[in-house]
């Protein structure tokens, strides 16, 4: 029997955020930064970010960790980060959470990892949800719990992370833990990535309904049609 494999998420978040605090400056730097303007937007947010502003703090930490306008720098960047997030910026207490569990600027800490992942997925972030889930998924830095990456990974996917919708589908088509084996599941979360325009859910797709006849199929896109029309709450489960 075929077996499809999990995805790790641990992908930086580049989302650059605004802030009401120091607007006009924050702003100046924000419309700099779209512009490809990098030394303008370091040199109003820098000031912001000394003074404590979280958002100034995770922007020049993307600054930092990709190398935009400054020389990258990891361990600069987990500076940054690690500010904003002491100070419950999810976005930052996310990207902490990968600069652990990748070994960037930090030695590689899954516990620390799984820390700050935790935070930012109590805040309703969807990608430290999924990456967390994935934690559980593989026992890394947490106890291997299979019922805790699947409802992680439901949290994640409800809110459209393609991520964690291809990772429900390999659980349900692996039938992981104590999980039944569902086909039929595995191929709607499979089917909704292509139906979004994601490449991803085309092979495991094709690999589920192999397993499947052409009634079961059926019955599997008609749930993905109404699991997208109630905006992925309720999907099946």
């Amino acid at each position: 029997m075929k077996r499809l494999g999990i995805i790790s998420a641990a992908i930086i978040s580049v989302v650059l955020l605004a802030t009401s605090a120091f607007a006009q400056d924050f702003w100046k730097g924000l419309d700099a930064y779209a512009a490809g303007d990098y030394a303008t937007a370091f040199q109003e947010w820098r000031p912001l970010a000394e003074q404590g502003n979280a958002k100034a703090q995770f922007n020049l930490g993307i600054m930092y960790d990709i190398g935009d306008g400054v020389s990258q720098d990891y361990a600069e960047a987990v500076k940054w980060y690690q500010l904003a997030a002491e100070q419950g910026d999810a976005y930052a207490q996310g990207n902490l959470g990968i600069m652990y569990y990748k070994g960037k600027g930090v030695e590689q800490d899954y516990a620390e990892a799984a820390k700050w992942y935790r935070k930012a997925a109590e805040q309703g972030y969807a990608q430290a949800q999924g990456n967390l889930g994935n934690m559980y998924d593989n026992g890394q830095g947490v106890p291997q719990d299979y019922a805790e990456a699947l409802r992680l990974y439901r949290l994640a996917a409800e809110q459209g992370y393609a991520i964690a919708q291809y990772n429900l589908g390999v659980m349900y088509f692996n039938g992981e833990g104590s999980l039944r084996k569902d086909n039929s599941l595995a191929y709607m979360w499979f089917h909704l990535l292509l139906i979004n325009g994601n490449e991803l859910g085309g092979e495991p797709r094709n690999i589920a309904a192999e397993e499947m006849t052409p009634e079961d199929i059926s019955k599997a896109q008609v749930m993905a049609r109404e699991c997208m029309s109630n905006d992925y709450k309720n999907c099946g489960y």
